[in-house]
């Protein structure tokens, strides 16, 4: 796709792989709503910030119609980054925070992908990125219910490619592994450091598989720190 005077949102824009996208789409020409909880402090006459639970159906098609009116409804690029986890055993994690986590980073793919697809179809263009985790390949101890929803991710992006691929539609979905960022704010068992991949690199994967030729379809990057210990 060529980025030139397209239209993208992006869900957890406020800070770490959603902002650096939000600042590499711009640096394409692209006209970006961010979509986040807190304002994206991007200043940017192509760029909105607005304030949205994307794990709340009422908040997205509000969210939706703000960027509507900004952008127009022909949204060519939809990044689905928000996310968030918390540790905890199966058996004493949180009901709450298991919702939580299923709300954001599930049902929000569910709820912002529906208002776009449609749109999309009529265009017969269109690229939606899921990003996923290493977590949605293989479960970790601790971390079920984040585990659960990532794998969640997996099935639902597969199902999505399939299903609109004939549209003119891509479906891609990217499985980072330990990224520095804030995720690991609340972790007791590990926290950010300069070993980990810079979300910037990230942001640069997604930059790469937008622009990839009409015909051909990313479906999952897998992408890790080459050395996560260290030299």
């Amino acid at each position: 796709m060529n980025l030139e005077n397209k239209n993208a949102i992006v869900t957890g824009s406020s800070k770490g792989i959603g902002l650096e996208t939000v600042k590499l789409l711009l640096e394409k020409g692209v006209k970006v709503a961010g979509w986040s909880r807190s304002e994206t402090k991007i200043t940017h006459d192509n760029f909105i910030s607005i304030k949205v639970d994307v794990g709340n159906k009422g908040e997205v098609i509000q969210a939706y119609s703000q960027t509507v009116q900004y952008l127009g409804e022909n949204i060519a690029i939809l990044v689905n980054n928000a996310g968030l986890g918390f540790e905890g055993s199966f058996e004493e994690l949180d009901d709450d925070k298991w919702h939580q986590m299923f709300r954001t980073n599930v049902d929000s793919i569910f709820y912002c992908s529906k208002l776009v697809i449609p749109q999309m179809r009529v265009n017969d263009e269109g690229h939606i990125i899921n990003i996923s985790s290493i977590a949605g390949t293989n479960g970790i101890a601790g971390m079920a219910a984040y585990c659960g929803t990532k794998h969640a991710v997996r099935g639902l992006s597969q199902s999505m490619f399939k299903e609109l691929r004939n549209y003119g539609i891509k479906v891609s979905t990217i499985y980072p592994g330990s990224t520095n960022t804030n995720f690991f704010n609340d972790f007791s068992s590990v926290s950010s450091n300069d070993n980990m991949m810079r979300p910037e690199d990230i942001a640069l994967t997604i930059i790469q598989v937008l622009e990839t030729s009409e015909n051909y379809l990313p479906v999952d990057i897998e992408v890790r720190p080459l050395r996560p210990k260290g030299k």
